[in-house]
């Protein structure tokens, strides 16, 4: 093997090109290796999120029935399940006003940030309202 100092500048510059796309693709590679595995436990936690809330949906569920069975000790239990369901509709009906008040909001700033592109575009081109 000849030394550096013997190689010809073109040979020397070919040599780099190929030891730093070499390198590069190492680099790509270890990248996509570490995105595979973050990817895996990303999925791993999102399974175990979603039995987490299968498993509190089952536990609201015997809540419920507890609440009803609470109250069948002072009423009769058809009129206690009705109490219980006429609370958990009320509760119900709660949230679907705030959560569209929340929508309708969301709805409204995508509005406002179209207004003021268009704003700026009419700027940037000189025209003035």
């Amino acid at each position: 093997m000849t030394s550096p100092s013997d190689e010809s500048t073109g040979r020397l510059i070919a040599q780099a090109t190929e030891d730093i796309s070499t390198l590069i693709r190492a680099e790509m590679q270890l990248a996509k290796d570490d995105l595979a595995q973050a990817g895996k436990r990303v999925g791993v936690g999102a399974g175990l999120f979603g039995a987490a809330g299968v498993i509190a949906l089952y536990g609201l569920g015997v809540l419920i029935s507890a609440a009803v069975l609470g109250l069948a000790n002072v009423t009769d239990p058809w009129l206690a399940a009705l109490i219980v369901a006429v609370v958990l509709f009320a509760v119900a009906g709660v949230a679907a006003l705030v959560g569209k008040r929340n929508v309708t909001k969301v709805t409204q700033a995508p509005a406002a940030r179209v207004e003021s592109v268009q704003a700026d575009v009419a700027a940037a081109k000189g025209d003035h309202p």
